[in-house]
């Protein structure tokens, strides 16, 4: 046996259907394809996941409960009432608050929450704070700073507008 002489086996290779050939072809006219619409041009039918216009299901999903976000930022959450053991006038960092004790882990960057009172003058240096909690703190006679990371942020943009104008 050479090359040039093999074959399929016989019934195993089927021709084509040629489509719209007419009647006697046996796909004529509709082409078996039923009478009109979308599903009955060349090219026709949707993209997967398409449904109508409708938000389909794999955009729907997401927005309900119990879905985490992809990318959630993490902070170091302290509450006020912890800050109000600390000393009058000193500066709080998330460094400070390692040292004295009143966090433990460094989860991110840190964030001040509102909940509790506070009656000591601080300068507190945090990546976010709450309404609340910069409200208490400016009240008890301290100063609410952003750290680092925040202001590169605002000073990126602030130099970007510089220089276009």
């Amino acid at each position: 046996m050479r090359f040039e002489d093999v074959q399929p086996k016989s019934g195993s290779k089927k021709r084509r259907r040629r489509l719209g050939r007419g009647i006697s072809a046996g796909q004529g006219a509709s082409c078996g394809k039923g009478m009109r619409g979308q599903k009955s041009r060349s090219g026709g039918g949707t993209r997967p996941g398409f449904e109508g216009g409708q938000m389909p299901l794999y955009r729907r999903v997401p927005k309900l409960k119990h879905f985490t976000v992809v990318n959630r930022k993490q902070y170091t959450v302290v509450n006020v009432s912890k800050l109000a053991a600390l000393a009058p006038n000193s500066d709080v960092t998330l460094a400070s608050l390692m040292e004295v004790g009143l966090v433990t882990t460094d989860d991110g960057p840190l964030k001040i929450l509102g909940d509790g009172d506070l009656n000591v003058p601080l300068t507190v240096k945090a990546a976010a704070f709450s309404a609340s909690a910069r409200q208490k703190i400016e009240a008890a006679g301290g100063r609410c700073e952003t750290d680092g990371s925040t202001e590169a942020d605002a000073g990126d943009e602030a130099s970007s507008s510089d220089t276009s104008a």
